[in-house]
C-alpha cells in the first residue's frame, strides 16, 4: 500500500483504519465503540473495550516466546549484564506488584517511582499497570523541591526509589533528595518501598520505608492476576520537563496507548517478534516508557535498559551491544551523536552492525551535518522523528514499514498516519497550504490513540494550554514552527517562543543553528534571542568546537567568528547573522540531553535563569556567564 493512501484512510476514514490497528493487542472485551469525540478536544478510544498494559507487554507473549530474552539490563556504571526471558520477568513483576498490593496499592492509586535505570524500575512501571495503579515516573537524580512538586500533584500512595543511581563513574545518591522531597511536599506517602544497590547510605525512616528485598522473599511464588480495565483508563501520568509553576501532568490512557505503539513498532520502527529493541533514553522521559520498557515488549521483542554514557568505558560501548544482542531498531538522540561525533571514528567500525535496519533519532533538532555524519559513519539509514511528551508517539517520520521513502537529511519526515497535521498562521490562524510557508505546526482533532488525555486533575489547564493558543481554532498547537516542503516533507524551526524577531523579521533558532553547524570546525551550538534596543532582539549564539586550537588566542577566535558569520552570510543573509558567535568547552543541557536555550537566554540578558535542577553540568552555563560578563 501507498503512505499516502495508508495516511488518506487514517484521517477519512479513522474508524476503520484504528479497528484494523486494535487487532494487534488483546482485549479481554472488545470495544463497542472505536473513538468518542463528543466532547472536543477530548477523545475516548476503543470505548468499551477491556485491557491492561501488562498482560500485552508480558503475559500474552508466555505461550510463545516464555524463554526467550524479554529484559535487557546493561550497566556500564556498575559493572553488570543481566537478562531475563519473558516467563522471569512475569515473575519478577508479579512479585513487585504482590509487594505494592501488599504496601496498600489498589486500583487507581498512584506510585510515584523516582530510580535509576535499573530492572526493578522497570518491574514497578509493569506492576502498577498489572494491578491497575497509576505510575509516575519521576527522573532519577531530581533534585527535592522539584520531586516535592510532582508528589503533591501526584499524590502517590507508595514510592518507589533506590539508594543511588550512578553516572560517569559518580555514584548519584538518592535516599537525602528524596526524603526532603517528602518533608517539602504537603501530602505524605503511606509508604516509601527502597531497592537498595549499595552504592549509598540508605536510612530508613521507621514505620514508612520498607526494604524491596526482603518484601520480594515474601512474595517469591505469589500469582497477581492483571486486572482488567476500561480502554479509557489511564496508565500513568508523566510530568513535563521545564513546566513553571504547578507541574503539568501528561495523562495517558491504556487501550489506545497500547495500540499506538503496537502500530508504531510495525509500521515505523521495523521492529519483530524475537528481535531486539535499544533505546538509549531513560524511563525518566517519554522515550523510555514508549520505546523501552512498553512499546518493545507489547511487541514480543527484547528491549535493552542501559545504564552508563555512549563514551564509557569507550565509544563502541553501544555499537558493542548491537552485534551482541543483535539489535535490529535502534533509538538514540542527536545529542548523543554529538558526543559520538567527538570521538575516534574507528569507534564506530569496530563491531558488526549487520542486524541494525536503521538508527531513529528523536528529541533535539537533527541538523544536517550531525545526520550526513552518521549515516556516513554507520553505512545504516538515520531516521529522524519528531514528537512531544505530549503525543507518546511520533508525529512526524517515515514509516518505512508501509512503504519506502528516502529520507531528507535535516527533515523529521511527513506527518504519521493519524495525525492531521497542518500548519497555520500563528495570528489569523489560517492554513498555510503552500510550499515553504512558515506556520505553527497544528493538529486538527482528535489526536490519535496512545496521546495525551488531558492535563491531570486538570482539564481546563489542558484546553486552555494546548487547544486555544491559535486564534479563532480548536486545533492542538505544538508550539513549534515549521515548513513543509513540496514533497511534503516537514522542516521544524524551533520552538514558537524560540523564534527570533529582529528588526521586525522572524527568524527560527534551528535556522540559524544548522548553518553554523555547517562549518567545518564548529561541533555543536546553540543559539538564543536576546533582547536588544535597536532590533528588538538579537541572536547570540554558543558554539563548541571540535579543534580548539583554532580559537586558543583573542585574534584567533575573532577570526574564526568572523568565519561562521560569513557563512550564516553566504546561507541565510546577513538578517540571520548572530551579534556573536562565542566558544565554549560545553554548552547547558538537562540531564536528558536537552539544550537549556531558556537559561542561556537568561544569562544573556542578566536574568535569573531559574529552575535549574535538571541541569547536568552547572559550570557549563557558569562559562556563559564569564563569557557575557566579560571575564
Amino acid at each position: 500500500m501507498r503512505f499516502q493512501d495508508f495516511h488518506r484512510q487514517s484521517i477519512e476514514q479513522p474508524d476503520i483504519f484504528w479497528a484494523e490497528q486494535a487487532k494487534l493487542i488483546d482485549w479481554e472485551r472488545p470495544f463497542d465503540k472505536v473513538c468518542d469525540y463528543s466532547k472536543p478536544p477530548f477523545a475516548n478510544w476503543f470505548v468499551g473495550g477491556r485491557t491492561n498494559l501488562c498482560h500485552n507487554a508480558v503475559d500474552r507473549h508466555l505461550k510463545a516466546r516464555a524463554d526467550q530474552n524479554a529484559l535487557i539490563f546493561v550497566s556500564t556504571e556498575v559493572d553488570r549484564e543481566q537478562v531475563y526471558t519473558f516467563a522471569q520477568l512475569h515473575a519478577e513483576v508479579q512479585r513487585m506488584a504482590a509487594s505494592l498490593q501488599a504496601l496498600g496499592v489498589k486500583q487507581g492509586d498512584r506510585v510515584l517511582v523516582y530510580m535509576p535505570m535499573i530492572p526493578e524500575a522497570a518491574f514497578a512501571m509493569l506492576a502498577c499497570t498489572r494491578i491497575g495503579a497509576l505510575h509516575s515516573v519521576v527522573f532519577g537524580g531530581f533534585a527535592s523541591v522539584s520531586l516535592a512538586s510532582r508528589i503533591d500533584d501526584a499524590q502517590p500512595t507508595v514510592i518507589v526509589s533506590a539508594d543511588a543511581g550512578s553516572r560517569g563513574g559518580k555514584v548519584v545518591p538518592y535516599k537525602g533528595l528524596l526524603d526532603e522531597a517528602i518533608r517539602l511536599s504537603s501530602h505524605k506517602p503511606a509508604k516509601v518501598l527502597m531497592v537498595n544497590r549499595g552504592l549509598a547510605d540508605m536510612p530508613m525512616t521507621p514505620g514508612r520505608d520498607v526494604d524491596y528485598s526482603a518484601l520480594r522473599e515474601q512474595h517469591l511464588n505469589t500469582t497477581v492476576p492483571c486486572v482488567w480495565v476500561d480502554s479509557t483508563h489511564p496508565s500513568y501520568t508523566l510530568y513535563t520537563s521545564g513546566t513553571t509553576g504547578k507541574p503539568k501532568g501528561v495523562q495517558r490512557d491504556t487501550g489506545g496507548y497500547a495500540v499506538a505503539l503496537a502500530a508504531s513498532i510495525k509500521h515505523i520502527f521495523l521492529g519483530k517478534p524475537g528481535e531486539t529493541y535499544f533505546s538509549t533514553s531513560d524511563i525518566g522521559w517519554v522515550v523510555g516508557h514508549s520505546y523501552i520498557i512498553y512499546g518493545p515488549l507489547i511487541a514480543g521483542m527484547a528491549t535493552i535498559m542501559y545504564e552508563g554514557l555512549p563514551i564509557r568505558p569507550d565509544a563502541a560501548v553501544w555499537w558493542s551491544l548491537v552485534e551482541k544482542y543483535k539489535v535490529t531498531s535502534m533509538f538514540s538522540a542527536p545529542t548523543a551523536v554529538r558526543v559520538l561525533k567527538k570521538q575516534d571514528p574507528a569507534a564506530l567500525k569496530k563491531h558488526d552492525l549487520s542486524s541494525l535496519r536503521a538508527l531513529f533519532l528523536a528529541g533535539e533538532p537533527l541538523d544536517e551535518p550531525t545526520a550526513k555524519w552518521i549515516a556516513d559513519a554507520l553505512g545504516r539509514p538515520i531516521i529522524d522523528n519528531y514528537w512531544q511528551t505530549e503525543t507518546g508517539w511520533p508525529i512526524l517520520t517515515i514509516c518505512n514499514g508501509i512503504e519506502q521513502a528516502p529520507s531528507k537529511f535535516g527533515s523529521p519526515g511527513k506527518a504519521v498516519y493519524g495525525y492531521d497535521v497542518k500548519l497555520l498562521d500563528e495570528s489569523t490562524g489560517e492554513e498555510l497550504k503552500g510550499a515553504n510557508q512558515k506556520g505553527v505546526v497544528a493538529i486538527e482533532g482528535p489526536l490519535p490513540p496512545g496521546c495525551m488525555q488531558t492535563v491531570w486533575r486538570d482539564d481546563e489547564r489542558f484546553v486552555k494550554t494546548y487547544w486555544k493558543s491559535i486564534p479563532g481554532k480548536l486545533v492542538y498547537s505544538t508550539f513549534d514552527w515549521g515548513i513543509r516542503d513540496d514533497d511534503g516533507y516537514f522542516f521544524i524551526l524551533g520552538r514558537t517562543d524560540d523564534v527570533i524577531n529582529v528588526a521586525g523579521h522572524r527568524l527560527g533558532t534551528r535556522e540559524i543553528e544548522e548553518s553554523i553547524s555547517s562549518h567545518p570546525n564548529v561541533a555543536e551550538v546553540a543559539v538564543v534571542g536576546v533582547a536588544d534596543q535597536l532590533k528588538g532582539q538579537v541572536a547570540m549564539a554558543f558554539a563548541v568546537l571540535k579543534d580548539t586550537s583554532k580559537a586558543a588566542t583573542p585574534e584567533a577566535a575573532l577570526k574564526l567568528e568572523g568565519e561562521i558569520m560569513k557563512v550564516v552570510d553566504e546561507q541565510l543573509g546577513a538578517v540571520a547573522r548572530p551579534a556573536r558567535v562565542r566558544f565554549v568547552t560545553v554548552l547547558p543541557k538537562t540531564r536528558s540531553g536537552k539544550l537549556l536555550r531558556r537559561a542561556i537566554q537568561a544569562v544573556c540578558e542578566a536574568r535569573d535563569p531559574g529552575d535549574l535542577t535538571t541541569i547536568e553540568d552547572p559550570t557549563a552555563l557558569q562559562q556563559i556567564k564569564d563569557l557575557v560578563a566579560g571575564r
